[in-house]
């Protein structure tokens, strides 16, 4: 009797050491989380000349709030530990916004201004910030490559403030789902028609589910004709550390400038590569029209201004 409860006795502590053994296996393939975020922010914004001609572009309001702030928050609520900001020349201003200021700090509490106090601390507390100069602004690409030793060999995210995206889940996040899932890059996607195509990359693709594709090949900014299809690559992207290699090994175009579809296009001949069609609203904050959509739809979505703007609005009617 002793003998058969021996035996059984070895089985079960086999099974539990098989069983342990495949969770090692399951835990040894989970992709590894993605920390850090990277906000290019170096670009010369001529297109909102004059008002960016001594004033970054990032820091134009939305409403109430500095455009790159809004996509600091989509990270933070994506789970990003880390914000790497690539600035340039002129951008100062991006940095003192996201540093504690004492001064104003003083002043608003000295007055009694508890909310707006918060609300100042809030953005300072908001996530670990670090910045990395550009010293000329020579494309996408190379801005990006201008983090690697902030990012080290880690998987990252690049988000770009021209970019704004209302969503209920994060854009960001659902990238990050997608990543998670197939353990590969992931760029966010949407249609656009007609000759707009010519404006972004453009992706040629396979649905593998519904809203996520396998990417099969990319063209930046195509002529609309020779576009592969109308799915154009938005402003959110998840990237490996190979793709630095990629970056440095990408020969620059015709005015000099590193663009990252094309470093992607080559890494895309090593490894998988996915995008998500994500769901929310984009608006092109980089662009006057663009901008000035997002002003009113931002605007009528604002508590305390959204009743008589939208009275301002109806009697605009006549015009």
């Amino acid at each position: 009797m002793k003998t058969v409860e021996t035996i059984v006795w070895f089985l079960l502590v086999f099974q539990i050491i098989l069983l342990k053994q495949g969770a090692n296996e399951n835990l040894n393939h989970m992709p590894q989380r993605v920390r850090k975020a990277v906000f290019p922010a170096a670009g010369l914004g001529t297109r909102f000349l004059p008002a960016t001609k001594a004033s970054p572009k990032e820091m134009l309001s939305l409403v109430d709030k500095p455009l790159i702030q809004y996509v600091v928050e989509e990270a933070v609520a994506s789970g990003i530990e880390s914000v790497i900001i690539v600035t340039g020349r002129g951008k100062s201003a991006i940095e003192d916004h996201f540093d504690v200021s004492f001064e104003l700090e003083a002043v608003l509490r000295e007055r009694g201004r508890g909310a707006d106090l918060t609300l100042v601390r809030k953005i300072s507390d908001m996530a670990r910030v670090s910045y990395v100069r550009q010293r000329e602004a020579l494309g996408l690409g190379h801005a990006i490559l201008q983090a690697r030793d902030l990012v080290g060999d880690e998987p990252f995210a690049v988000m770009l403030s021209d970019d704004i995206i209302d969503s209920k889940t994060p854009a960001l996040r659902q990238l990050l789902d997608v990543y998670e899932k197939y353990d590969a890059p992931v760029v966010a996607t949407m249609q656009v028609e007609g000759k707009a195509i010519s404006r972004f990359g453009a992706l040629d693709v396979d649905e593998v589910e519904d809203g996520v594709y396998r990417v099969k090949d990319m063209v930046e900014k195509p002529l609309p004709a020779d576009a592969p299809s109308n799915l154009a690559i938005i402003g959110r992207y998840i990237l490996t550390p190979d793709i630095f290699d990629e970056i440095t090994n990408t020969t620059p175009g015709a005015i000099g400038e590193i663009q990252i579809t094309d470093a992607m296009r080559a890494l895309l001949r090593k490894r998988a590569f996915y995008a998500v069609r994500f769901e929310g609203t984009r608006y092109d904050a980089g662009d006057k029209l663009g901008f000035l959509i997002a002003t009113v739809e931002f605007g009528l979505k604002h508590k305390d201004l959204e009743p008589e703007f939208r009275q301002y609005l109806k009697s605009l009617k006549s015009i």
